[in-house]
């Protein structure tokens, strides 16, 4: 199966999105992908959010959408009927994991403790997102899994600013950082496109001439 990191590996930042309103889906997508980063996170937090999906994926082909919070196997199955091409959770259970490597889309099975990261990698698992990573240790606690845990390969998500993702992005066990600063509420909510896409054309520079 592909990897999530491969999907989109010029692009370092992951936009994690929480659309209240379907009709912001196509032009926001728009703007993240014309500003560099076109592997976009819609989060199934509202009602709106798969059929954010849904017309992100038929609408916006230079986007790579895929659906985040998915914490059931109904959601599972919703998200990739919906379009979605990867899938992201907070955390995981064995059932989730099942209807995940199910769908033969790539995933990203959440985790905050070494423990999970060993339960995983029994499974075969090597791709996880690392959640909330601020609050869960951040950059150091990444860094002391790479020496004992090398084949596992984390998307960091949670707390991630413009001035901390250069470091998480220079470790060799991160493949790319997931955040929300480029979608600030304001720009949002006068639908000012044109500043998310200079937030994103910023926030796809950040991973440029990083030593890995």
């Amino acid at each position: 199966m592909t990897s999530v990191f491969d999907l989109a590996p010029d692009g370092p930042v992951v936009p994690v999105l929480v659309i209240e309103d379907a009709a912001d889906a196509v032009p926001l997508a728009r703007a993240l992908v014309a500003g560099g980063l076109p592997l976009i996170e819609v989060t199934l937090r509202t009602p709106a959010a798969l059929d954010a999906v849904r017309a992100i994926a038929a609408e916006v082909p230079e986007a790579v959408v895929g659906a985040g919070t998915v914490v059931s196997a109904a959601g599972v199955a919703d998200a990739v009927a919906a379009g979605a091409r990867f899938l992201v959770s907070p955390g995981w259970t064995g059932r989730l994991i099942s209807a995940m490597r199910d769908s033969g889309v790539p995933f990203l099975p959440g985790v905050s403790t070494a423990s999970e990261v060993v339960a995983l990698l029994e499974e075969d698992v090597t791709d996880m997102k690392f959640f909330p990573a601020e609050a869960a240790g951040g950059v150091p606690y990444l860094r002391s899994l790479a020496g004992p845990l090398p084949r596992a390969r984390f998307c960091p998500t949670g707390g991630i600013a413009p001035a901390s993702a250069p470091a998480y992005l220079a470790l060799p066990n991160v493949g790319c950082v997931g955040g929300s600063w480029m979608l600030p509420p304001d720009a949002l909510a006068t639908r000012d496109w044109a500043r998310v896409e200079a937030l994103a054309r910023d926030a796809a520079t950040l991973g440029q001439g990083l030593s890995r």
